[in-house]
């Protein structure tokens, strides 16, 4: 099993970013998909949840309107594209699957949003 976050980087207040997170080793289309994100001195927050099939999405209000999450059970692929970035959400951002009792996470891509 393994899941390998991508997109990372250093990016203005007010730019955008698109994360990949590539899975394999397990039914992908079964999972459920969520990213969070772990700030220095903060806690672990949950941003952003997709159903198996994409039909259904949560958002943190912290992130409600600027992230997007989305995926691509053809390709076992999951997205969060952000926009309107601000410093705070400078962040290490992890990829999770979760399925009936199973829950695996990948490395995580650091976010740095600073002018």
């Amino acid at each position: 099993v393994r899941l390998v976050e991508s997109g990372g980087g250093l990016v203005q207040p007010g730019g955008s970013l698109r994360l990949s997170c590539a899975a394999s080793g397990f039914t992908f289309s079964r999972y459920a998909l969520l990213w969070d994100r772990q700030a220095p001195g903060k806690e672990r927050e949950l941003v952003a949840t997709i159903t198996s099939t994409g039909g259904s999405t949560y958002y943190a209000d912290s992130v409600k309107g600027r992230f997007t999450i989305s995926r691509d059970n053809a390709k076992n692929m999951v997205y969060l594209q952000m926009n309107s970035l601000k410093p705070d959400d400078t962040a290490v951002y992890y990829c999770y699957a979760r399925y009936s009792g199973y829950t695996y996470w990948g490395q995580g891509t650091q976010v740095t949003v600073s002018s």
